[in-house]
Order: C-alpha cells, then sequence, then structure tokens
C-alpha cells in the first residue's frame, strides 16, 4: 500500500474527549474514529490489525476442531424470554419492528446458537459438537470508558461446545484454556496474561477470565507469586489461599479482561428442552460451555502495553503491515528520482516475497513528519532510503521496539526475512 493512497490521516495532538491512552493513540494514528461515546469506526489501518486478530484466533480455535459460522445480531424477544433473560439482561438492547414485534441486539449468542445446534443434534453420535463466529456486539453499558475496553458495539469471538456430559465438557475446557495462551502468545502477551477465577455472573456460578496485567486496567486481580494463578477481586474473599497450589502469598494487579470461558452445564439447553439420545435409548439434556475472546478490546489492551512516547509498537503478528518503506525527497530532482526509482524497486521486491508494506512515498511531507508519523503508526520494521544511503547502496533499517539504526545494503535485505521471523 503506498502511503499516499492510503485512506486515513494522522493527528498531532491527542482528541480531548478521550482519556484513555489507546483511544488516544488510535485515532492520532488514523485506525479508528469515533462516531459517539463507545462506537468507533475502524479505517483501513485499524481494520487490518482486526483482521489479524480474528486469523490468529481462528487459527487456534479451528486447531481444537472448532466449526465457524455466522449467526444474526437481531434476536426475536421469544429467545430471551425463553431463558428468563429478557429483564433480567441489563445491558440488553431492545428495539420494536414493524407490527409491534420486538428483538434484542444480541450481546451474547446462547439464545441464538442452542435452538439452532438443536436441529442438527439427535443421538450421541453427533456429540461433541464446537460452533464459533466472529460477530459485532451491542450491550448498553451505562458507562462507557477505557477507548476500545468497554463500548456499546464491539466486536467479538464467541465459541460454543456441546457434549453428551460433565467429563467430556471438562475435557474441551482445558483445551480451550490451551488454545487461548496460544492465541494469546501470539499477540505479544504471553508474560502479561494470567488465568483468572471468576464468578460466573448471568451466564453459570463459577468462570476463568484472561486477564492481562496493565496500569490501564479496570479489574483487580490477586495473583499467587507461586503458581501465577490468578483470582478476580470479587471473589477473592472466597479463596485465601490458591486454589491451585495451596499458597497464601498473593500480589495485587490491576488488569484488563480480553477473554472469558464457562462451564454452562444444562443452564441454556434445559429451557429449549436440548436433548440427545444416548446409548442406552435414554434422553438425556446436552451440557454445554462457552468461550469468549473480544477482538476490540484486545486491540486496545495491545495499544496500552506497546507503546512509547512517540506512538504505537505493534507485536508482529497483528501489525497493519510488516514493514515500513520510507523514501525521503532530495532537494536535487535527479537524486529524487533515483530515490523513487530505487525505493519502488525495493518496495516491489518486498511485496513480490509476500511481505505487507507501507510504502510512504509522500513528495510533500519532510523527513521529520515521515518519522514521526511511522512512529506513531507503530509497524514493526522501518526502511529508510535516501540520498545518503543511495551513496553507499544501502538503506537504514530500525526496528521499532530498538533505537539501534542499521545499514544494510539493497542486495541483502533478505535479512529483514529473519527480523521479521
Amino acid at each position: 500500500m503506498k502511503q499516499s493512497e492510503l485512506f486515513s490521516r494522522t493527528i498531532k495532538d491527542a482528541p480531548k474527549n478521550e482519556k484513555s491512552l489507546n483511544a488516544q493513540l488510535l485515532i492520532r494514528a488514523g485506525f479508528i474514529d469515533k462516531l459517539s461515546a463507545g462506537v468507533y469506526s475502524f479505517l483501513p489501518l485499524g481494520l487490518k490489525v482486526l483482521e489479524n486478530i480474528e486469523k490468529i484466533i481462528s487459527e487456534e480455535i479451528e486447531k481444537i476442531d472448532g466449526q465457524k459460522i455466522l449467526m444474526p445480531g437481531l434476536v426475536s424477544k421469544k429467545n430471551w424470554e425463553q431463558t428468563g433473560r429478557w429483564k433480567s439482561f441489563e445491558e440488553l438492547f431492545k428495539i420494536k419492528g414493524s407490527g409491534g414485534k420486538e428483538y434484542a441486539l444480541a450481546p451474547t449468542h446462547e439464545e441464538v446458537v442452542v435452538p439452532f445446534v438443536q436441529k442438527y443434534i439427535y443421538s450421541y453420535k453427533d456429540l461433541p459438537c464446537y460452533v464459533y463466529q466472529e460477530q459485532v456486539k451491542f450491550r448498553d453499558e451505562i458507562r462507557v470508558k477505557s477507548g476500545l475496553m468497554r463500548t456499546r458495539e464491539f466486536k467479538m469471538k464467541d465459541l460454543y461446545s456441546f457434549h453428551i456430559s460433565e467429563d467430556d465438557l471438562d475435557k474441551y475446557y482445558e483445551k480451550v484454556k490451551t488454545a487461548y495462551f496460544k492465541i494469546f502468545e501470539r499477540m505479544g502477551l504471553k508474560e502479561k496474561v494470567y488465568l483468572t477465577m471468576a464468578s460466573g455472573g448471568s451466564f453459570s456460578d463459577f468462570s476463568h477470565e484472561f486477564q492481562v496485567s496493565t496500569s490501564a486496567g479496570e479489574d483487580i486481580i490477586y495473583v499467587c507469586e507461586n503458581c501465577k494463578l490468578a483470582i478476580n477481586k470479587e471473589i477473592k474473599q472466597d479463596y485465601l489461599k490458591c486454589s491451585e497450589c495451596g499458597k497464601e502469598q498473593f500480589r495485587e494487579e490491576k488488569a484488563i479482561e480480553v477473554g472469558n470461558i464457562f462451564k454452562l452445564g444444562t443452564k441454556y439447553t434445559e429451557p429449549f428442552n436440548f436433548e440427545f439420545v444416548d446409548k442406552d435409548s435414554s434422553k438425556k439434556l446436552v451440557t454445554m460451555g462457552c468461550y469468549g475472546v473480544g477482538h476490540t478490546r484486545l486491540m486496545g489492551t495491545i495499544v496500552e502495553i506497546y507503546n512509547d512516547k512517540q506512538g504505537i509498537i505493534w507485536p508482529k503478528e497483528v501489525a497493519p503491515f510488516q514493514v515500513h518503506l520510507i523514501a525521503l525527497n532530495s532537494r536535487d530532482q535527479a537524486i529524487n528520482n533515483k530515490i523513487k526509482k530505487t525505493a519502488e524497486k525495493i518496495y516491489h521486491d518486498l511485496r513480490g516475497r509476500k511481505k505487507e508494506v507501507l510504502y510512504d512515498d509522500r513528495v510533500d511531507k519532510r523527513p521529520g513528519e515521515k518519522f514521526a508519523d511511522a512512529d506513531l503508526i507503530g509497524i514493526p520494521l522501518r526502511v529508510v532510503i535516501s540520498e545518503r544511503t543511495l551513496e553507499k547502496d544501502s538503506v537504514e533499517i530500525k526496528e521499532r521496539h530498538k533505537q539501534e539504526v542499521r545499514i544494510v545494503k539493497i542486495k541483502d535485505l533478505r535479512v529483514l526475512n529473519n527480523m521479521l521471523s
């Protein structure tokens, strides 16, 4: 992508109505635009990050046999009444359609997925079943805050599993834990994420959250000093000792919840009378689990953790591009033409090697402006070609998270492969 053609624009100063760092940086860098409180549009750069997050999640969920579907976001009131949540789910957006029919904008999809899957499951031979989607959700949050971390409209992955027994659910639950840790590792959060015991809220009596430690966190967690299992503040009084290792030493940390998993049992299959025929010909209720990860929340969380005074520092697998190629203009037109020709060749060579490149070909920007924009946008690797580097048939290479600048011969640019791996 040539930066002169990119539908985006950087902003020098932080927007005055945004207190959270992630929203400030993402708006300034041209990734998102605020429509109203808790509602954001995603520009091409922001959408590319969301797509990379979605790709990582999909790859890891499909490794544990999840099959991707897409369910409607508009759900009949009847489904929500079936589970009793039409009145009890406080953040539910309720709307009226033609003829006075009432609907909800889905904040979660148990009321859809259960009767949907029920149409295809009859026997124990049809189980287990694992389906997931990546979908926009809606919650009428009373107080939106923290940029992308608490919004009224957001994107997330929700996985639902259906089983013949609690034992079968338990086995899959552990697989999901492992998959989630791999997801967060690939996003650069390995050292920051904690499996956290929590209450089940409106879903179940007990659940696990995946909390990322950061000073920008909304939640308080207590991390076991011995085994690193954490406990959410709201249930800490019930766990004076770590349930994993029995130790009593905890440290308090602020954190952001980026995922959660629940053993639902028959909480939602019972209202729909979702049964299967077992081996002994008896009918039994299907047992269920659900597992969520927030795409937009993850995007905001990553920015809260990976940044400096200059801007965002994207981890490699979620970055909108792998390489930011910058051509610095010269006052000498002949040299300028040579810079452009060389930069264009490097650009096409990198793309030919399947590298995602943002090429700053803008002729109306000074070097300082280009470098400031590059640091703000935060692409992992910067490659600069200028009059000075051309004299040595070289380019300058700098990794975004490092201060060191390397001079590399143009003919040796395959060194980028190692730096990007």
